[in-house]
């Protein structure tokens, strides 16, 4: 064996050793992706897990992302998941016409008993800048701004892709737009628990315009009380104005 042999085996052998390893450390940063407790809500394929509500705006998949496309005369239109979460941290991305204001439902509700199943509670805004993306509307509940102060107005980048990032504990609801704080609100009365509702505003007339959504994650806080919750979402959510009228009791 001469010199040279031995020297192209340890070169060989530290290229494996190099590959190896290289290998390892993507299998590892998979792994932590994987476990890192994130569901994607939406396969980038079909609107599989998705039911449209309200409205008569058009929902459909294109190049991995979910647009949505404004009909003249619609009222606004939900594009709804089909489980209902309490505890979460939701992440996503939009990008949405300037002309056109949307926003992302949480906690929300559609009931027969109220509004002929109207989708309402809880919506987190999505507009042009400067404008109030991140804040919290009480979607046809009767309350109007669940955010009061609405000071952050520039988070949000105009005719472009935005991140958003939801985490809802309890009655307090957090918000950031491309990682800065926009909103910090604790409404003990809203809605705690429903489903996550994409959507696309009526516009009258005017349009058509369009909103997109892609890479739309959610990390369960609280699996066991969203289980328990399974349903509530087609029930009127406690914070609605006026309440639903009870149902006449029969006489004997």
């Amino acid at each position: 064996v001469t010199f040279n042999n031995l020297e192209k085996g340890k070169s060989m052998k530290q290229a494996l050793l190099g590959i190896f390893a290289a290998a390892l450390v993507l299998s590892t940063a998979m792994a932590m992706a994987e476990d890192d407790g994130f569901v994607s809500l939406f396969d980038g394929k079909t609107l599989d897990g998705w039911t449209q509500r309200n409205g008569t705006a058009t929902y459909r998949v294109e190049d991995g992302t979910i647009v949505g496309r404004t009909a003249k005369g619609s009222p606004n239109s939900f594009l709804c998941s089909n489980k209902a979460y309490c505890d979460f941290e939701l992440v996503f991305e939009v990008h949405v016409d300037p002309d056109l204001n949307s926003g992302v439902q949480i906690r929300s509700r559609s009931s027969k008993e109220y509004s002929d199943e109207r989708v309402h509670g809880p919506q987190v805004e999505i507009m042009k800048a400067p404008g109030a993306s991140g804040y919290i509307y009480g979607e046809a509940t009767g309350r109007g701004w669940l955010s009061a102060n609405r000071d952050v107005d520039d988070a949000a980048k105009n005719d472009d892709w935005n991140t958003f990032r939801v985490l809802a504990v309890g009655p307090r609801v957090q918000t950031w737009i491309n990682d800065k704080p926009v909103e910090d609100l604790t409404d003990e009365a809203a809605s705690q628990c429903g489903f996550i509702g994409l959507q696309v505003h009526g516009v009258g007339d005017r349009g058509p315009y369009e909103v997109r959504w892609r890479n739309i994650k959610i990390k369960d806080l609280a699996p066991e009380k969203t289980a328990k919750a399974q349903d509530v979402q087609f029930t009127p959510a406690p914070d609605v104005q006026p309440k639903p009228k009870k149902k006449a009791k029969k006489k004997d």
